[in-house]
């Protein structure tokens, strides 16, 4: 279990442990699509064993929201829709009409969404009650929204978006125009600078640095640096964008001890994620001037 993209919230004050939030969210599990439902929505186990719906190692806790939905596409239910109109036509002499052909498609929907494949998607979340961290999973700001308003609605527990005293673009651009970044920390050849006055201009620089003139150049025309590849201690390598999320996150070359089943690879995996991640974390916001919360 290794997050590729990450999105930073915090816990607020309160206490979480493995029973009571498994307690919690068992209340709100993953039911399925019942009927005419679409889609729905629930907590399911977030490892690959179908446990419990709290994976734990150490104090560190994985979680997963479940959606289920049911694939139905427009093109199949409008092809259904014409071919009963036309039945229609035959049987009452005349093309029906507007009210008519939406009562068609109505019916048409329900018939075909009774019977209709679901599939299910996870999305998981990491939640670290010792420092705090509250961590989802994935680059999609919209169902991180959805996920965050469940466990908020399961739990009662407050989180809230990582804020820092220096905007992510404005050290980047510093850190790209000349200001050394911290040491633990280098710059890598990704980069994207756009203007802060027109956001639909933009350049795109992927797997080569621009020179100190384009540089210079491109601050003195207003743009700043929105997107920039880095490396944290030579070991993990990732992308910081201007809302202070991260992408792309990899892990570089650290030994890793043979896991001899997938359960024990799982759990090898979201330890050592955990553990670096609960280094870099501060230490990015420390680069970023701290904590604006704090």
């Amino acid at each position: 279990m290794w997050f590729r993209n990450l999105l930073i919230y915090r816990l607020a004050d309160g206490e979480i442990t493995p029973a009571a939030l498994e307690e919690q969210l068992a209340r709100q599990a993953l039911q399925g699509c019942l009927g005419l439902e679409p889609q729905s929505r629930g907590w399911v186990p977030p490892g690959i064993e179908e446990a419990g719906l709290v994976y734990s190692y150490g104090q560190q806790m994985l979680i997963a929201l479940g959606t289920e939905k049911k694939l139905l596409p427009a093109s199949v239910v409008n092809q259904l829709a014409r071919e009963r109109a036309r039945e229609l036509e035959l049987h009452q002499g005349y093309t029906p009409g507007r009210k008519q052909m939406k009562e068609i498609r109505e019916a048409v929907y329900r018939e075909l969404l009774s019977r209709a494949f679901a599939v299910r998607q996870r999305n998981h979340a990491w939640v670290d009650p010792v420092d705090g961290w509250f961590i989802v999973e994935g680059a999609s700001g919209s169902k991180a929204d959805t996920l965050i308003e469940a466990f908020i609605k399961s739990t009662g527990f407050g989180l809230r978006r990582i804020r820092t005293n220096m905007a992510p673009a404005s050290a980047m651009t510093a850190w790209v125009s000349g200001d050394e970044p911290p040491a633990i920390f280098s710059v890598d050849s990704d980069s994207m600078f756009r203007s802060r006055e027109d956001k639909k201009i933009s350049v795109n620089y992927i797997r080569q640095s621009p020179d100190p003139q384009e540089i210079a150049r491109h601050v003195r025309t207003g743009k700043e640096v929105i997107r920039l590849a880095m490396t944290w201690r030579d070991r993990i390598s990732f992308v910081l964008d201007e809302n202070l999320q991260l992408k792309r996150l990899s892990l570089l070359d650290i030994d890793r001890e043979p896991a001899e089943t997938a359960e024990e690879q799982f759990g090898s995996s979201f330890f050592l994620m955990t553990a670096e991640l609960r280094q870099l974390l501060p230490e990015l916001v420390d680069a970023l001037g701290g904590s604006a919360d704090e």
